[in-house]
């Protein structure tokens, strides 16, 4: 694998990682103060495809399967959470993860091996008011702040520059909005979705989701469903125009 293919590939892989229910539910266990809180680690198979360019390479095409990222990760966590009271919500959505990789260099005179390891946060934070509820359905209309920071750590092994290592990384902000609904079909299954959509330090940040979930009792549920996030962010040769995509699983604690 060539110097540039290893950076490309292992940087344009640490966007994967990816996020989850955020979505509220109709039928939810209320405290004594009249909040409702919820908790959601989750699991989300996501391709990877887009551009990314760091280290002052040229743009690479990235084109990665769940699988192919599964191969280079070393360790991600994802998870979200919800305080709800009457129709005002605040809910956060939080996923980390550290990828690494190895390539061999053409020729091995410059170095023998190329490792490239990178860690990626994105953290967003956001507030919704209840447009519309029933005993059935409810839509949310949503805003907040998504912080992602993503760095990359290339060092080399062998060859004339043994040792030399060098670190790129980027940190920005965006504003999102957006709606996020649930719709009872039965009281035990139920739809949910949503789907976001702002700029700030990128110049387009997108999120759309759509899941059937099912209540166990008034403490668990589980939601599967199928997932898309889109970022557009390109700084002083920085670049990661990423699109994330796959199904997703994941497990609803309610306090």
């Amino acid at each position: 694998m060539t110097l540039t293919c290893c950076i490309s590939f292992a940087g344009g892989l640490s966007a994967a990682e990816l996020q989850a229910p955020m979505t509220p539910e109709v039928h939810q266990t209320t405290t004594e103060s009249g909040w409702t809180v919820s908790f959601a680690p989750y699991f989300w198979a996501a391709g990877l495809s887009g551009d990314v360019g760091q280290f002052g390479l040229p743009e690479a095409h990235i084109d990665a399967s769940f699988g192919d990222i599964l191969d280079h990760l070393d360790f991600g966590a994802m998870a979200t959470g919800e305080a709800r009271y009457g129709p005002y919500s605040i809910f956060a959505d939080v996923m980390y993860s550290k990828i690494s990789g190895q390539g061999g260099t053409p020729k091995g005179i410059l170095a023998d091996n190329v490792n490239v390891s990178s860690e990626t946060f994105a953290g967003f934070l956001g507030a919704g008011y209840a447009i519309y509820e029933d005993s059935t359905a409810r839509i949310d209309i949503s805003a907040g702040f998504r912080v992602w920071s993503v760095e990359s750590e290339l060092s080399l092994e062998g060859g004339i520059l043994d040792g030399v290592s060098r670190t790129d990384d980027a940190v920005w902000v965006d504003g999102l909005v957006g709606f996020r609904g649930t719709y009872s079909l039965t009281p035990e299954i139920y739809l949910t979705g949503w789907a976001f959509v702002g700029a700030g330090g990128a110049d387009l940040d997108w999120d759309v989701a759509g899941a059937i979930g099912y209540r166990f009792n008034d403490t668990f549920s589980a939601v599967a469903g199928y997932r898309a996030l889109g970022v557009d962010y390109s700084s002083d040769g920085f670049v990661f125009d990423v699109v994330q995509q796959g199904p997703m699983l994941g497990l609803i604690v309610r306090f």
